[in-house]
């Protein structure tokens, strides 16, 4: 077997031990659905006890809105930060450094019913939800760079995994019968410490990433000896001459602002796919579903409506490793299209089954299939997708600034939906998936005619596409920029 496809104890290692940052993120993005209830008792027991009097309702729905979407308030400052700490730490000592955050929120979240404080809450959500911006750009980044280039797509895909995973955890144990209830739910919120401890255990452990430590910082023995390591054979050569031409290639090219990725014609048609990209992941709906699909369920009238969510979570698991297994024969477009026509398709099934709901009490039962065909579609390609292929459209020069750009619109889309879906969904009532689905319609067009196929293509071949596309505007750009696009020819 070709050592580049060998899949090595050591690879996964370091994927299995970064990995387990996705699925904090995926674990704090969904913890907050299952004790909704018992949260806002909360809030309003404490309100009482300073105040005299009950909350109004108004008030309530704001602070607990506030306590959701302050998560991804942090996720912008976090994802924005990602260039700061990558550069000069490198991206296993990042993933290390921040799970001081992820033990400071635990903390925070843990202790605040003993302290009486719905504002110990709110900054804990926002500490993690910082850590979950950071490790949404270390994650994929660190993954994309230790992987084989055969690989890569596959490996990229257990980011989403893992969040999916997470997400799945938090719904199983925010059953009231576990820790979603009133004397538990700190315990439920504080469990993050736990993965945040597994993760600083095995970090140690992994390598730094092999193009960290040839390109910035010029430790070729060590990038040897890594690569080694994690294709398990001593000919390596390949790889390294791969990333020696990449180094030397940087050395022509001037330092990447994010600025600087806008103005240039050369990167502003790959910044563009990759912000509308990360745009067709959120504006689509999911975490619609995901922090909200119990009240969801309950407007559907199902009997059970926290184990159809759990439901919900064992969906989206299951199509993550669909996504894995076909990431590679399919390809990124093919599957992105597919993934974003399913959801569109869902997204007017669920309208249909929610407003007949009162005149049909079966519509219930379409609802749950609706919803669960929606999630599955999302895991084909709207939710892996955009988050490992920016590492394909950039190399390693402009790459820290582009993961930062793209994280930073994907958290602020799921800020917008995680603070307006409520308000929202009272307006237009069962028609609020309408709005979703012609987001998607656009999102669909878009894909098709402005994101390329990227399987099996090289760097250089995907670059010189963006190159033609700029020359044929008449834009004109350094020649210094020639080389930020096609620097990573196998990445």
């Amino acid at each position: 077997m070709d050592s580049g496809k060998r899949v090595t104890v050591h690879l996964m290692l370091a994927v299995g031990a970064a990995v387990i940052g996705s699925l904090q993120f995926g674990y704090n993005a969904g913890v907050i659905n299952a004790p909704e209830k018992v949260i806002k008792k909360f809030i309003n027991e404490t309100w009482v006890e300073r105040y005299g009097t009950e909350i109004n309702k108004s008030s309530l729905t704001i602070l607990y809105s506030i306590s959701v979407a302050i998560f991804s308030i942090g996720g912008i400052f976090g994802s924005f930060s990602v260039g700061l700490f990558v550069n000069r730490f490198g991206r296993r000592n990042s993933m290390f450094m921040a799970n001081l955050l992820a033990f400071v929120s635990a903390a925070l979240m843990g202790f605040s019913k003993i302290g009486g404080s719905w504002e110990m809450l709110i900054i804990g959500r926002f500490v993690v939800g910082l850590y979950s911006g950071l490790s949404t750009g270390f994650v994929p980044m660190y993954v994309g760079e230790v992987a084989p280039t055969n690989l890569r797509g596959a490996l990229g895909t257990l980011h989403q995994l893992g969040i999916v995973v997470g997400i799945l955890i938090a719904q199983v144990l925010g059953l009231d019968t576990l820790l979603g209830n009133s004397a538990l739910w700190p315990l439920l919120l504080g469990f993050t410490f736990i993965p945040a401890l597994l993760q600083c255990i095995l970090l140690p452990f992994c390598p730094e990433s092999p193009r960290f430590l040839l390109i910035n910082r010029n430790e070729e023995h060590k990038a040897k000896s890594v690569l080694k390591k994690l294709r398990g054979t001593t000919d390596v050569n390949e790889d390294m001459q791969e990333m020696k031409d990449e180094a030397r290639q940087m050395m022509n090219e001037k330092k990447v602002t994010i600025a600087e990725l806008f103005r240039s014609p050369l990167y502003r048609q790959p910044i563009l796919i990759a912000i509308m990209l990360q745009l067709s992941q959120q504006f689509s709906g999911i975490n619609a579903v995901f922090y909200y699909s119990t009240s969801i369920f309950e407007k559907a009238k199902v009997a059970q409506p926290v184990y159809a969510t759990i439901g919900t979570g064992v969906v989206n698991t299951a199509f993550t490793l669909v996504s894995l297994f076909v990431m590679e024969r399919a390809g990124r477009r093919t599957l992105h299209l597919l993934g974003l026509m399913g959801m569109a398709g869902a997204a007017i099934l669920m309208t249909i089954a929610m407003a007949l709901q009162d005149q049909l009490q079966w519509m219930s039962y379409v609802s749950i299939v609706a919803i669960f065909v929606f999630v599955a579609f999302f895991e084909i390609g709207p939710g892996p997708i955009p988050w490992f292929i920016v590492a394909e459209l950039f190399s390693q020069g402009p790459r820290p600034a582009a993961f930062a750009v793209a994280g930073f619109s994907n958290w602020t889309a799921t800020f917008i939906v995680a603070l307006t879906f409520p308000y929202v969904e009272d307006i237009c009532g069962p028609y609020v998936f309408i709005i979703f689905t012609i987001l998607l319609l656009g999102f669909i067009v878009f894909t098709f005619f402005k994101v390329p196929e990227t399987r099996g293509r090289t760097f250089d071949d995907i670059s010189s596409a963006f190159r033609k596309l700029a020359g044929t505007r008449g834009d004109k750009y350094p020649a210094e920029e020639m080389n930020s696009l096609g620097a990573d020819s196998q990445l």
